[in-house]
């Protein structure tokens, strides 16, 4: 039997072609990991080319905190977010509807609570973003009383007016509760927030006496010198929370953007800032930006990002 003998010449090749198959290999199974996550960063890209809608309400506070949201998502690589400004009521139904993606306008557990009754289990509750949160009836400093019930003895001097906003608001609910409470001979009048606050305007310029419905925090506190009238009845309740609340399956739609509901939360400083800007005639999305730009850590974790 003829034994063949490779020459170092043979043994030469030999190790250069398993020198090349180790090579190829590593380059597959290299190939193959990069395919998987390319089909990870295309399942992320497929969310973020996703329209998401925000519904919120007219309260100043929750036209910075949805503008502040808006441009964060943004940040975070979402290509089409819009926001949307509806009546407490149908904000509720639309959550439960799943016409909107998000809030981050529910106050609770006492303000919205009727609506909270009626679509809550079609909800869900992600997070409370902003603590410690009062509604009541407001004065200018100046004015001489300090409790709901002394409104009756000088209704005279306020017109006979409390100066309310929009009629779907929960704090005009419970104003209305509180009239009733109170047995108070005074007319809620509806509006809005911005008519509220320009008739709180001309009253301090004149110094005169008026009460509005107002809630913590507002850009009015900082502006002017005010008070809550004391509730001895309780009819206000004790401090909500802001929550953000989502359509029910945003978790598993879209898992990144949900993952960012989860970690918004900010302070009363934070959200005054915004407010402020606004109030002073930056427009909410620039006001927004200018916050956002200004704090890019807060922002970051929020995002997720370190």
């Amino acid at each position: 039997m003829t034994s063949i003998k490779l020459n170092p010449e043979g043994k030469k090749i030999g190790s250069i072609l398993t020198i090349v198959l180790i090579i190829g290999l590593t380059l597959f199974a290299a190939g193959c990991a990069e395919q998987g996550d390319k089909a990870v960063e295309g399942t992320e890209a497929s969310e973020l080319s996703e329209p998401v809608k925000i519904g919120y309400v007219l309260w100043d506070g929750e036209i910075a905190s949805t503008n502040v949201m808006q441009q964060v998502l943004k940040q975070a690589g979402y290509k089409d977010v819009e926001i949307i400004a509806v009546d407490a009521g149908p904000l509720y139904q639309g959550l439960a509807d799943k016409q909107f993606d998000f809030t981050t306008s529910a106050w609770l557990p006492q303000t919205q609570a009727n609506y909270w009754d009626t679509y809550g289990d079609r909800i869900d509750p992600v997070h409370a973003n902003l603590e410690d949160c009062k509604i009541g009836l407001v004065v200018p400093s100046y004015v001489t009383i300090n409790s709901i019930e002394e409104l009756n003895a000088n209704k005279d001097k306020f017109d006979g007016q409390i100066i309310g906003i929009d009629p779907g608001a929960g704090i005009m609910q419970i104003s209305e509760n509180a009239i009733s409470d109170y047995g108070l001979g005074m007319e809620l009048v509806s509006g809005s927030g911005a008519a509220m606050t320009a008739s709180l305007k001309k009253a301090i310029d004149s110094e005169e006496w008026v009460v509005v419905t107002l809630w913590s925090p507002h850009w009015a506190f900082n502006r002017w010198d005010l008070k809550y009238l004391d509730d001895p009845k309780g009819v206000y309740g004790d401090a909500d929370h802001v929550e953000t609340l989502a359509k029910l399956g945003l978790k598993e739609e879209k898992p990144n953007l949900y993952g960012i509901l989860t970690r918004f939360q900010w302070t009363h400083e934070d959200i005054q800032a915004v407010m402020v800007d606004i109030e002073s005639g930056m427009a909410p999305e620039e006001a927004a930006a200018n916050w956002v730009g200004n704090n890019t850590e807060t922002v970051n974790g929020w995002i997720g990002e370190k």
